[in-house]
Parts: structure tokens; C-alpha cells; sequence
């Protein structure tokens, strides 16, 4: 017998298997999973038809779960079977096959990815043989087939599908006529100039076109098959097949017969549940998110994302929506859109085009208010992904608008060199639309797994996975991070220019040779001299972290040296742009009191504060103090060191919780105090905050700190490596507990883990991408007597950590830096 939620899901392709993959990295056993699909094959890449087609790939190779993949993660997977009818009332599917066999599967949550039909064209003779839609294996094996045996083939439609098919064709040797009912092809994704080079590219390879052509009939031969194609204007075409690409329809017949709510697809919210019934959820083409289906694989993948952690009762997780791009290869050729690409005729856009029809180069920019809110670009699009960050962000391109046409690397006239292009990306430029891999994460898999095939970094990264397009710049990155002949090992990198030594390997040395000064450090690792009779004394880069490095390693045995901090841990506030200072006193779990605000009211009258700042992270803000004045503050107020200025723990921030709150399932007001009483006198690679929410609505905004935790009604979620600065990162779910006192050892194991291991200045986010998810988790989830010991060596060290507000000799704090001085004969 199982306690687990039965999920179903009805089919079996790429949008909703995508959603099963998020659901199963977040929590892997809350349900017991059935599939139910209607092609005898695992899901596939639907987006790779045309390479199989072409003969340039199998169907094997298009394979993106195997059987395997499904028994290694518990799921039940029912091929060839249809599902016919749901019972919502007592949640059961009820699904037949081609035997007339019927199979039913109960659910507590079922999720509809029924995905598109092809529209086929309402003119007489589309019943007839040798007549096919383009959308699944079984079409395009049909279509291979016909090519052994006919020559002449004509495909109804001139989008992307179309040619695709088209081109397939003619290399299976057959005579191919494209025939399209709008002026120029790809009307949705080129403007009529790009749309005119692709059809005369494609003309020279042998293609046919009739442009603006209205089929009337189908005929067919003596034997019933179709023969050719008849044409409004009564002419023809010989046609012994003919291919439908004509545009797609999302499949909502299943949610019909279930009276779910569908307009333009199966309505649903932006947690994906439709609207009809929260239990049952769409996702994928057969979805209408705010009046949209979309048919491209990047958002219905960021659908799945959200999905899953609805599903894995998160909660946190929104689907607003996604701004899409168009980049695709069509026969070889490269082909970009995004935005308005077209532009208005009524005078409110700007149009900067750059056309070399002989070298097959053609780039459309359009600008409005001096924003980039188009862009078409054929045969070079190596830019496209930046243009499309610059039209996502909407930030103005006036100040580089002579330089725009010429893409991201003439900014700095660094010259346009395709092959540059991997070198100089940003490790946040997202590489893959598709999957959304940025290029961080594809370097970062290429050096630590060792990668060094295209087919590898698609495995491990699922970069190039989907339609391809990406695949030049990735192989591109593979070379320059691997090396050029994909086997390089990289450079480590040095702490800093005083020695070779890598982070790790100064951790290494202070760790396993006990080196409890910095000279001793120095000296073992021969750290460079400024000259030969003058002994090693390091700089601003290497100082603070070998202090931190040995504080950490040695605890209570390694003195601190406070001239190798920083200059607001030397002074424990924080330095402002004018020379004054910041003082922000802690408030155990964001609480405080009326004695605490009054002397935090008479110390700023006192002491002439200038500005008071309730801060993001629950806490007070003095604004402004002087630095003679510090101490005199810090008196006053009588309230412990926020840290404020340290690589330490800044703030726990909570909400009200169960207290308070009639939402609230556990009390995160007290928990947040309990959390931070137990560690805010500890020192960390880098600043380090905390957040405690009483209910999965998560007020306190835990999915983006570095230990956020969620009270549940059994309990409590803990969540790590969070990050809300420049560049926010979700926290992800490390484990579930029960009592408040798990939630404080797993919490300080998993922060004596990122003390000990962590580099100087990496936040938890960089270290746990660093080492890996699962290596934490074996650290301290797996490993109880180790979990117990990281949090006793945490304790230990904290146990009687002065506070430097107040215990200035135990906390080597020189109080001489906070006396003014006063120069004779100096009038001020």
C-alpha cells in the first residue's frame, strides 16, 4: 500500500514530460505517476522531425526519454492508448487502444498536455491517399516511405514547418512545389525583404514556389490517390503526395467532452490549473494562458517549470506569460525575429536595415522612443540574442544607436568576428531560448564534468537539445572553454597576483597543515616577496581571505587579524559615499519594542542623524553617523551589531506567522529569532540572510535567501542557496522536518558546510552551483553523524564570539580609529 497522490497525465510529449522532469528534481516520491500516450513511442523531440526526414538523423537519435528513464523514476508509462473519457466527478481516466481494450487509472491531480492537431484544409480530395499532415513520427515515416516509390510532392503552407518538410523531400529525391497562400514566406517570422532572400536561396537548391496560390481540389488518379493539385486560377501541379502544414490547432476535444472551460485552448490560470477544476491542470499547446497558446518550446517549457512547483506544493511559482523570440534554421539558412519586426506605418517606429543580398546578409532594427522593439535578421543572426535581451529590457539604445547595427561586439569596436562572439558573452547571456541555458551554466558543466563533445554538454545541459539553432554557438563555447581541441584542461584561477595557489588550495594548506597566522601561510606557500630580503605580506585580496581561511579552519587556536579586513569590518559599520557611516542595531526576527524605537529616536536627535531607513530586511537604518560618534551610538541604542557591514549573518526576516497571521500554520516569528539568537555572530565567505515564512505564501520572501524556510501544516520546508541581488536566484528545496530543532541543525550543518568549504566572497548560490546539489545533500542529508557534527563545530566556534559593539578588547576592535584628530594651526 502507497499513502502517495496519484497523478496522471494525458500525454506524452515534450511540454509535459519536461514538467514531470521539474516535478521529479523537486520531490521525487510525493507521487505515484501514470502516462498515458497515444504514439508507441517515449516522448521524443518533435522539433527534430525534419533531420529525420532529411535523412540526417534516426529515430533513436531524437529519443529525449527512453523507456529506461521512465521505470528508473517510478513512472507508469501507457503507450498507444488513448484516453476517451474522464470522470471528474470521481477523478478517474479511462483510456482504450487500438484492440478496443479499456484500461482506467484513478488521480488526485491530472494534468492535460494534449498538445495540437494539424489543420487540414477543408477542400474536396483530403481524404484521399498519399494526403498527410506533418506532425508526429508515423507522418514522417509515411512520408519517407512515399519517397521510395513517388517523385512528385507538394506542400500546402511556407512557414517553418513546411519548408522544413519541403526540403526533407527533395533530399529524398523528390521534385518538390511549395505552395503558399501569402506573399513572401515565413509572414509571421520575416518581413517581406527576408522572406524574398529565403525563397530565392531556396529556389537555387531546386525548390518550386507558387506564391499566393488558393488551392480548390485535390484530384485523385484511377487508383484513389491523390494525382495533383488544382488551383483557383485553374492551374496545377502534378502531386503524387501532398504535405498539410498549414498551421495548428490546440487539441481541447478531451477537455470539451470534460465541459473544462476552452477559448483559443484550455483555459487556465497562471498556475496552470484550469479554471473549470483546480485539480486538473493544462500545459503545453493545448493550454490558453491570458487568451495565448503558444507554440513554441521555450515558454511551454517555462510552463513546466512552474507547473512542477505548483505540483511539488511550493506554491511560489507564477507563469505570467513570456516575451518570444523567433530563431530558427530553415535548410541551412539562419533566420531571427523578435517584437515588432514589421513596424507601424503610422510614423511612431524607426527602421535601421542593413542589406547585402549577394553575401545573403539582411538585418532589420526597429526602433520606437529610442528602444529596440523589433528586429528581423537573415543569414547572420549571431546577434540576436542580444538584441533580444535589449528589446526584453527595454532599456534605451540612444547612446550606442550608430554601433547597434553592428552587433554586441562593435560596442567596443572590437571588431564583428562570428567566432568571437562565445569569448565575449556574459556568463547571464542565455544561449539556448529553448531551454533557457545561459552560458555560465554550459562552462561551468563543460570544466566540471569534463565535457568535451557537442553531444555531451547537450546531455548534461540540454543545451542544442531542441530545435538546434543554438548548436554553432555552443560549439563554439565548447571550444574556447575546453580549448581548441576540446580536451584542454582549464587554467585554475589564482586567489590573486601575489601566488599561483587557488582558493581551494590556500584552504587546502591552512586545513591540512594548521597554519595559524599569516606568515606561516606566507611562508609555506611561498607567496611572492616584493623583494628578496623583504618577507611576504600579501594585499587586499589575499589578506581578508587567509584571515577568513584560517579563522574557519582553526577556530578559537587562529587569531583574528583585523588589519586584514575590510574597511567596515575594521570599523563595524558601514561606509557611506560622503565618509560618514551606516548603523543598523539587529531586531531578533524583524521584532522590536517601544524602549528599543525610543532610544533609536534619541540617539538620532542626539547625535544629529540625518536619515532614518526602514530597510528591506526588517531592520532600522541610522544614516550618516559620524565616525568619532560610533561608538557613542552604539552605546546608546543598548541594541546588539547588526552586522550589517560584515560578511556575516545580516538578517532573519519573518513574517507574523501563526501568532498572528489566520494563514499562518507555524509560528515563523519566533522561529526566525530562535535562528537568528543561535548564529548571528557568525562570520561566512560572505554575507549570509535568512528567512522565515509561517505558511506557503511565503511573505517573507524565502525563496530567495540563502536559508529560507516555509512552515507547512506538518512542519517546515527548508530551501538554500537563494539570492536576491543583482542577479536573483530561487532557492532551491533541500529537505522537509518536522520540529523547530531540525530546522536549526540542518540550518547550522548546512552553514558550517559553506564556512568550511566555501570560497572567500562566493555566496551560498556560486558555492552550491560549485560542489552541486547533491553533494550537499550527501553531506548533510544523508550523513546524520556528520549533519550533527557540522552543527557542533558551528556552535563551538560561536560560543562566546564577543559582540563588537560593545566588547571591544575581546573583539580587537581599536577604538583609536574612531577618535578624531586634530591638527594644529588647521582651521576647518
Amino acid at each position: 500500500m502507497t499513502n502517495k497522490l496519484k497523478l496522471v497525465m494525458v500525454g506524452n510529449g515534450m511540454a509535459g514530460v519536461r514538467t514531470l522532469e521539474e516535478l521529479i528534481k523537486l520531490t521525487p516520491d510525493l507521487y505515484d505517476i501514470t502516462v498515458f500516450g497515444s504514439e508507441p513511442h517515449p516522448n521524443y523531440n518533435r522539433i527534430l522531425l525534419s533531420p529525420v526526414l532529411a535523412g540526417e538523423q534516426t529515430l533513436d537519435e531524437i529519443i529525449l526519454n527512453p523507456l529506461d528513464w521512465y521505470s528508473d523514476n517510478h513512472i507508469t508509462l501507457h503507450t498507444s492508448w488513448t484516453v476517451t473519457e474522464v470522470d471528474r466527478v470521481k477523478r478517474v481516466v479511462h483510456a482504450t487502444n487500438a484492440a478496443g481494450e479499456v484500461q482506467s487509472a484513478p488521480y488526485d491531480r491530472l494534468i492535460l498536455a494534449t498538445g495540437s492537431n494539424p489543420f487540414m484544409l477543408p477542400v474536396p480530395g483530403r481524404e484521399l491517399d498519399g494526403v498527410l499532415a506533418y506532425r508526429d513520427i508515423a507522418d514522417t515515416l509515411a512520408m519517407i516511405d512515399a519517397a521510395t516509390t513517388y517523385k512528385h510532392a507538394v506542400v500546402i503552407g511556407g512557414g517553418l514547418l513546411g519548408l522544413e518538410a519541403a526540403n526533407g523531400l527533395m533530399k529524398r529525391g523528390m521534385r518538390v512545389t511549395v505552395v503558399h497562400v501569402a506573399e513572401w514566406l515565413m509572414e509571421r517570422q520575416l518581413d517581406k525583404v527576408a522572406g524574398g532572400l529565403l525563397q530565392r536561396s531556396l529556389e537555387e537548391r531546386g525548390m518550386q514556389f507558387r506564391m499566393q496560390a488558393h488551392t480548390q481540389e485535390l484530384q485523385a488518379d484511377k487508383n484513389g490517390r491523390v494525382a495533383s493539385v488544382l488551383f483557383k486560377d485553374g492551374s496545377h501541379v502534378p502531386a503524387e503526395l501532398v504535405v498539410m502544414a498549414v498551421g495548428i490547432r490546440p487539441n481541447t476535444a478531451l477537455a470539451e467532452k470534460m465541459h473544462l472551460h476552452c477559448e483559443r485552448g484550455i483555459v487556465v490560470s497562471d498556475t496552470l490549473q484550469t479554471v473549470t477544476d483546480p485539480r486538473i491542470y493544462a500545459v503545453g499547446e493545448c493550454a490558453a494562458h491570458r487568451g495565448i497558446a503558444y507554440g513554441l518550446v521555450a515558454p511551454l517549457f517555462e510552463q513546466g517549470k512552474v507547473l512542477a512547483n505548483h505540483l511539488a506544493e511550493f506554491g511560489i511559482g507564477r507563469y505570467t506569460g513570456s516575451l518570444t523570440s523567433t530563431k530558427l534554421k530553415v535548410t541551412g539558412i539562419d533566420l531571427f525575429s523578435a517584437g515588432d519586426f514589421m513596424g507601424s506605418d503610422d510614423g511612431s517606429t524607426e527602421e535601421i536595415v542593413l542589406s547585402d543580398p549577394h553575401e545573403g546578409v539582411y538585418k532589420k532594427l526597429v526602433i520606437r522612443n529610442d528602444q529596440l522593439v523589433g528586429a528581423c535578421l537573415y543569414g547572420d543572426t549571431v546577434d540576436g540574442s542580444w538584441y533580444f535581451k535589449l528589446l526584453r529590457d527595454g532599456r534605451s539604445v540612444a547612446d550606442i544607436r550608430e554601433k547597434l547595427m553592428f552587433g554586441e561586439s562593435n560596442i567596443g569596436d572590437v571588431g564583428h568576428e562570428g567566432h568571437s562572439k562565445a569569448a565575449s558573452m556574459p556568463d547571464d547571456a542565455e544561449v539556448c531560448g529553448c531551454n533557457g541555458v545561459k552560458k555560465g551554466a554550459i562552462c561551468k558543466a563543460i570544466q566540471d564534468k569534463g565535457l568535451f563533445t557537442l553531444d555531451e554538454v547537450r546531455k548534461h545541459t540540454k543545451a542544442s537539445a531542441s530545435c538546434g539553432s543554438c548548436t554553432g554557438l555552443v560549439e563554439q563555447i565548447l571550444m574556447f572553454t575546453a580549448g581548441g581541441d576540446y580536451s584542454a584542461t582549464p587554467k585554475k584561477k589564482a586567489i590573486c597576483s601575489c601566488t599561483d595557489h587557488s582558493h581551494q588550495e590556500v584552504r587546502n594548506a591552512i586545513s591540512q597543515n594548521k597554519l595559524l597566522t599569516n606568515d606561516a601561510v606566507f611562508e609555506f606557500l611561498n607567496w611572492k616577496k616584493p623583494s628578496a630580503d623583504v618577507k611576504a605580506t600579501g594585499c587586499a585580496t589575499c589578506r581578508p581571505a587567509i584571515n577568513y581561511y584560517r579563522m574557519s579552519s582553526w577556530p578559537k587556536e587562529a587569531l583574528d587579524d583585523p588589519q586584514s579586513r575590510l574597511i567596515n569590518e575594521r570599523s563595524h559599520a558601514n561606509i557611506q559615499k560622503d565618509g560618514t557611516y551606516s548603523v543598523i542595531p539587529r531586531m531578533w526576527g524583524g521584532e522590536t519594542t517601544a524602549d528599543e524605537l525610543r532610544r533609536i529616536a534619541d540617539v538620532v536627535d542626539k547625535y544629529n542623524i540625518p536619515t532614518v531607513k526602514v530597510t528591506g530586511g526588517q531592520r532600522i537604518d541610522l544614516l550618516g553617523v559620524k565616525k568619532e560618534d560610533l561608538v557613542n551610538v552604539w552605546k546608546d541604542i543598548g541594541m546588539p551589531s547588526g552586522h550589517a557591514y560584515a560578511k556575516a549573518l545580516r538578517t532573519v526576516k519573518t513574517c507574523v506567522g501563526s501568532e498572528w497571521c489566520r494563514m499562518g500554520t507555524q509560528d515563523s516569528t519566533q522561529m526566525g529569532k530562535d535562528l537568528e539568537k543561535a548564529m548571528w555572530r557568525m562570520y561566512a565567505p560572505h554575507k549570509v540572510k535568512f528567512a522565515v515564512s509561517g505558511c506557503p505564501r511565503n511573505c517573507a520572501e524565502a525563496g530567495i535567501k540563502d536559508v529560507g524556510i516555509i512552515g507547512v501544516d506538518s512542519g517546515w520546508e527548508m530551501y538554500i542557496a537563494g539570492n536576491g541581488g543583482i542577479k536573483t536566484e530561487v532557492a532551491e528545496f533541500f529537505v522537509k522536518v518536522k520540529t523547530s530543532d531540525e530546522v536549526m541543525e540542518y540550518t547550522g550543518a548546512f552553514m558550517q558546510l559553506y564556512r568550511e568549504e566555501g570560497w572567500y566572497l562566493e555566496r551560498t548560490v556560486h558555492y552550491v552551483n560549485r560542489v552541486g546539489m547533491d553533494y550537499v545533500k550527501k553531506k548533510i542529508l544523508d550523513d546524520e553523524a556528520g549533519r550533527k557534527a557540522l552543527w557542533a563545530r558551528l556552535q563551538f566556534t560561536l560560543d562566546g564570539e564577543p559582540d563588537p559593539w560593545f566588547e571591544f578588547d575581546k573583539a580587537q576592535v581599536d577604538t583609536r580609529q574612531f577618535e578624531a584628530i586634530t591638527v594644529e594651526g588647521h582651521t576647518p
